[in-house]
């Protein structure tokens, strides 16, 4: 077994657990999940960090997408302390194995930092969309200052093998773009380290 292949089972999990739970991220979440109706997709559900905010008065079913088997056990206990039952399936967002205009919400919450190809990722959350679905995101990423884009790009090599593959410096807002969306895009600086701490949320429809 290496050393790597043993970090990512078995430490990675419970350290982006805790970096995602941080109070100024959480302040983040309110700011979108409680907004999601109907049928709801979220993408890169990770350990479910979001499932205290849903408003489960709105919410008719809720699948979430994460590759990384070791954070079902948390996401499920998370999802019976919120009393909002949750799908888990274990696949990549890139191609998902779900019916063309299924889900009236998207929510994706820091989660198209790590995506390898996060515009073949939201392009598949357009697909299943239905026609005037929402897709709900708050995402850090590529900081407005000269400087701190800098430090991303100095600090990247580093980061990314310690963070399971998060990017530092993606363009949340041209992504989205990209992908056929036209996003409601707010954006600032939230407490914490600058490098990671400029966040990009709100709401996106398809084009």
């Amino acid at each position: 077994m290496s050393h790597g292949n043993w970090y990512e089972r078995n430490v990675l999990p419970w350290l982006i657990d805790f970096a995602c739970g941080m109070k100024s991220v959480g302040k983040q979440r309110m700011k979108v999940i409680p907004q999601a109706q109907g049928r709801v997709l979220e993408i890169g559900i990770g350990t479910g960090l979001n499932l205290p905010f849903y408003d489960t008065g709105r919410v008719v079913e809720l699948v979430g997408v994460e590759p990384s088997l070791r954070m079902h056990r948390l996401a499920l206990k998370r999802s019976r302390a919120a009393r909002l039952p949750v799908e888990m399936v274990g696949i990549t967002a890139e191609k998902l194995p779900l019916a063309d205009a299924a889900f009236d919400t998207v929510v994706s919450t820091y989660t198209l930092c790590t995506i390898p190809d996060p515009v073949a990722a939201l392009r598949e959350v357009r697909r299943v969309l239905r026609p005037g679905g929402r897709l709900l995101f708050s995402e850090h990423g590529r900081a407005p200052d000269e400087n701190v884009r800098k430090w991303q790009s100095r600090i990247q090599p580093f980061w990314s093998p310690l963070a399971g593959g998060c990017r530092l410096d993606r363009d949340i807002p041209a992504i989205l773009k990209e992908a056929g969306f036209d996003p409601q895009v707010q954006s600032m600086y939230i407490p914490g380290p600058r490098i990671v701490s400029y966040h990009y949320w709100g709401e996106a429809v398809a084009v």
